[in-house]
């Protein structure tokens, strides 16, 4: 295969997939990795993807449902911001409710000399607090998800309603004055819908390039989170609504 028949066929793939390994497309095209990475390098440079380790990804689109394996590379400093808040909100003896975004995982990372009760479904979270011994865990069933590395689907959700939580932290997709918190994938959506139900208070936790937009299912509306924090200021409109509806704003 020509170069420039594979790197037509890498951009139509992430495209089609919104993301992809560096490793899948050695696998496929049965290159060197050092060629792939030099197929990505040109195809950002044309402006058709952002590369980060391991793989590429792209932004745009309703439905873009990136591989949690690369997302734990993107904005990694911002995720650090935000999980550092919400330490201050994290007290010894409580009870919450992590989701499967790598934020979370963030969060997980930084608790484990804490004494809690963890709630989540995320096998990553899982992994990382696993051999603490103040932690007490609790594993969601549910359908296993690879590009999430979570338990998704009916089964989760009713499993779910079994718990209750002092605060729960989920992230999303998108967040939108007009369309609410929205998500790319409706099952993961799903979970973290039930967990605002579940929990006395909600933490909407979300850098800054999520907000003003749209993604393709909703997750919840805003009157069914008690605060955000993200890792940047937010404009002066974001400022004025979240106060109109008695939302706690912490820009880290």
């Amino acid at each position: 295969m020509l170069p420039i028949e594979r790197k037509n066929r890498i951009k139509d793939l992430i495209v089609e997939k919104k993301s992809i390994t560096v490793a899948e497309l050695t696998k496929q095209y049965k290159v060197t990795e050092e060629t792939i990475r030099r197929d990505l390098k040109q195809l950002e440079d044309d402006g058709v993807l952002t590369r980060t380790y391991g793989g590429a990804y792209i932004s745009e689109g309703v439905q873009n449902d990136v591989d949690i394996n690369l997302r734990e590379y993107i904005h990694v400093d911002g995720k650090k911001k935000i999980a550092r808040k919400c330490l201050s909100f994290i007290h010894n003896g409580d009870s919450i409710f992590l989701d499967a975004s790598t934020t979370s995982l963030m969060i997980a990372s930084m608790i484990k000399e804490l004494k809690l009760t963890v709630v989540t479904n995320s096998i990553k979270v899982v992994n990382m607090l696993k051999d603490q011994p103040t932690i007490n865990l609790i594993i969601i069933g549910g359908t296993f998800a690879s590009s999430s590395q979570s338990n998704l689907g009916r089964n989760a959700e009713a499993n779910m309603q079994n718990y209750f939580f002092d605060t729960a932290f989920i992230s999303c997709r998108s967040v939108s004055m007009d369309h609410g918190i929205t998500d790319s994938n409706e099952l993961q959506a799903g979970v973290r819908y039930v967990a605002t139900k579940q929990a006395n208070k909600v933490f909407l936790i979300a850098d800054y390039t999520k907000f003003d937009k749209t993604s393709f299912t909703k997750i919840c509306n805003f009157d069914q989170i008690n605060a955000v924090i993200v890792d940047d200021t937010l404009s002066d409109d974001w400022h004025t609504f979240f106060k109109e509806l008695n939302i706690s704003l912490h820009e880290a």
